[in-house]
């Protein structure tokens, strides 16, 4: 096995529970494969683990043991095995969720969503990706799925010198058509705690949909009452959700397209008090304002304002722009469910944003309570970079 010596800085950081080693702190690297699983020592040559190696990245260094052991294919299968028997307990409510959760589940890269009887797969470093084929082998022996997809568009994978791809990796022979091609692009009906939704694995966003907020929609529909607003709806996951406690539910979506899912999606679950608008949110909360229109719910679940460091500045002013319209719409005892799912907006941060709308709209609010991600997206300790979702639960008491 090749080996890569790091620096005191970069074995302190694995040996406090981090998983990554910035290039930086990589101080021998001499012809190592990029892809390669190494062994890496410290300075002193004391064990450190073994980890992927990329050679092009910032991220030199994703750990996936400290042990010295034999990561072949019984390991991967094992790894595999591990995850699911995790999750056993969310497959009995929905037949959608993170099967695999990269570092969160000490795989580094690697994710894995189950769509019913077809299983989505990244690959997002040049160590995963050089796997791929044999993690497809695996999950397909371990699961016997209909078909294993890869969404290997993701953006993050130019910084790994790898090429953004999708299609179907495997499909068994049910799913092929007569001339051979694969027909495993077809939508999937998933079932999230009762409420029925429509995906396309090779068409939608992220991996098909959005796995991480299923937790949290169910937060929702707990607390939700009287005429609710949902705000970036999407395949209107808040919406079809919240409708069962709500006597109206408007959901809203500057995609034409997301806003036809949506309506699919309430059409497939005989919603009838839902109506989806497409409209630019901003331009909505506006009109909504001006028309003096009060709702007694509002959910707020934008895409990602700070997608780095630097947008950080201008994200805090989407949001509290966004928080404070949202605010003033509310009725006495209204609910705000306001999300984001940047990583660089932190948690105390996006609290600070909240509060700062709530005392520049003149309203008293409480904090009922502060979610996350879906347990399906588990949070490590010691990477900070696998929470990244937040959901604040509040009410405007006067």
């Amino acid at each position: 096995m090749q080996r890569i010596v790091v620096s005191p800085r970069g074995a302190k950081r694995i040996r406090n529970g981090h998983l990554w080693v910035y290039r930086s702190d990589v101080v021998a690297a001499n012809e190592v494969e990029r892809g390669a699983i190494v062994e890496v020592v410290d300075q002193t040559h004391n064990f450190v683990g073994q980890a992927f190696y990329s050679d092009t990245s910032e991220i030199a260094l994703r750990f996936l043991t400290m042990r010295d052991e034999a990561i072949d294919r019984a390991w991967w299968a094992e790894k595999l095995r591990a995850c699911a028997d995790r999750r056993a307990s969310i497959a009995r409510a929905t037949n959608a969720y993170r099967l695999v959760y990269s570092e969160g589940d000490l795989l580094p890269s690697l994710i894995v969503d189950k769509y019913d009887d077809v299983l989505v797969m990244q690959t997002l470093s040049q160590g995963s990706d050089r796997l791929k084929t044999e993690i497809a082998d695996l999950l397909v022996q371990q699961f016997q799925p209909r078909a294993v997809i890869e969404r290997n568009d993701q953006r993050v994978r130019q910084y790994e010198g790898l090429e953004l791809k999708s299609g179907v990796i495997w499909s068994a022979p049910a799913v092929r058509s007569a001339d051979g091609a694969l027909d495993a692009a077809a939508t999937i009906e998933i079932n999230q705690d009762g409420v029925r939704f429509l995906v396309s694995p090779l068409g939608g966003q992220k991996t098909g949909a959005f796995l991480d907020q299923r937790e949290n929609y169910l937060a929702a529909a707990h607390i939700a009452h009287g005429r609710a607003l949902d705000c970036f709806t999407f395949n209107g996951g808040f919406a079809l959700h919240v409708a069962r406690s709500c006597d109206a539910v408007v959901g809203i979506d500057i995609s034409e397209e997301a806003i036809a899912g949506a309506q699919r999606n309430a059409k497939l679950n005989e919603v009838s008090n839902v109506e989806f608008r497409a409209i630019n949110v901003f331009d909505a909360l506006r009109d909504f304002a001006s028309a003096d229109e009060k709702f007694d719910t509002i959910i707020l679940d934008p895409p990602a304002f700070a997608k780095n460091r630097a947008a950080v500045k201008s994200a805090v002013r989407g949001y509290k722009e966004i928080n404070l319209r949202a605010l003033k719409l509310l009725n006495q005892n209204g609910v705000l469910v306001s999300c984001s799912c940047s990583y660089h907006m932190q948690e105390e941060m996006f609290l600070e944003i909240v509060r700062d709308a709530a005392l520049d709209a003149h309203r008293r609010v409480q904090i009922v309570e502060v979610r996350g991600q879906s347990s399906d997206h588990p949070v490590l300790m010691g990477v900070p970079e696998t929470h990244y979702l937040k959901c604040v639960v509040a009410r405007v008491i006067e």
